[in-house]
């Protein structure tokens, strides 16, 4: 890989990672239209740090606090002297934050009848270049940014607005982030959000649960790639592109967070609503040329 290729990547992962705009569906469209088969697992996992090392950048003071909140909770429980009337906001929200991230387990379920469990399909399926899964699942991203979005505009002009996530906020907030896992092209930050928003959540209240929730997903997926890696007999890795496709991930990254606070705060998510339902039509009536055609268009490769 050049350092070139290496900044495009960064970039795109970057952007997609946190903006509602689903980094798999850009993923498997950008391998779709190249005609790659394949990523490097290792240059993967340090994509992955450097998102990682941007929303602990923004959050940092958040993630401090809530990693004391957590010690609090455990010597709470020690001790017998855990009371749920007498915790905190801080450490409510740990609390929430698990039951969250419980819905993800469903993803190493074993599947009867096979040696695989049900993370084994959902990356076949990842892997495989349907763009129609794709196409779909931008559009419902779209959707589900529509109906959150007026459902929290309703609710903000009757003074309605929650700020802080309750036991069944959080099981949907962690059932949806399970479906993004799934579904190329649903985006986890914009899903995640818009349950919040439906769930009558005060807007950056939601912003910030769906990315601090974000960290333990992005920190398992990169131990996954990581492990992933260090089961091949060999590879080869040009480290120079690697550190520059992490550093530009983690700088871009930051960057996307903060803008897509601002875009949130200032009522301007149309913008992703129109791309991704743009977007989804669009690879949709590609992947019925394709059919047709019985081609990949950009590759002429033999579907």
């Amino acid at each position: 890989m050049d350092i070139f290729n290496a900044i495009i990547q960064g970039t795109l992962q970057g952007l997609t990672e946190f903006l509602p705009v689903s980094s798999s569906g850009h993923l498997t469209l950008s391998q779709h239209i190249l005609g790659i088969k394949g990523n490097n697992l290792f240059f993967d996992v340090m994509l992955h740090i450097g998102t990682l090392i941007a929303v602990l950048a923004v959050y940092y003071k958040l993630v401090i606090r809530l990693i004391v909140a957590f010690f609090q909770i455990l010597r709470a429980i020690v001790t017998r002297k855990f009371q749920w009337k007498k915790t905190d906001y801080d450490q409510r929200l740990v609390i929430m934050l698990i039951v969250g991230l419980l819905p993800l387990f469903f993803l190493f379920l074993p599947v009867p009848g096979t040696n695989m469990n049900i993370k084994d399909f959902v990356e076949q399926w990842s892997n495989s270049g349907n763009i129609f899964i794709v196409g779909c699942s931008l559009i419902a991203t779209s959707i589900l940014l529509t109906v959150g979005l007026r459902i929290s505009k309703g609710k903000d002009s009757e003074k309605q607005l929650k700020k802080q996530y309750n036991i069944i906020d959080s099981i949907c907030v962690g059932f949806m982030q399970l479906l993004a896992a799934i579904l190329p092209g649903l985006s986890r930050s914009g899903s995640t959000l818009s349950v919040g928003l439906m769930r009558g959540i005060d807007k950056q209240t939601a912003l910030d649960y769906s990315f601090v929730l974000g960290i333990p997903a992005i920190l398992a997926a990169a131990a996954v790639e990581l492990k992933d890696v260090m089961s091949l007999d060999s590879f080869s890795v040009d480290i120079l592109p690697v550190i520059i496709g992490m550093v530009v991930s983690a700088v871009v990254g930051f960057i996307s967070i903060k803008l897509f606070k601002w875009l949130l705060k200032t009522d301007k998510m149309y913008i992703f609503i129109l791309y991704t339902l743009i977007l989804g039509i669009a690879t949709l009536i590609i992947d019925m040329i394709e059919k047709s055609k019985g081609i990949n268009i950009f590759t002429n490769a033999i579907l």
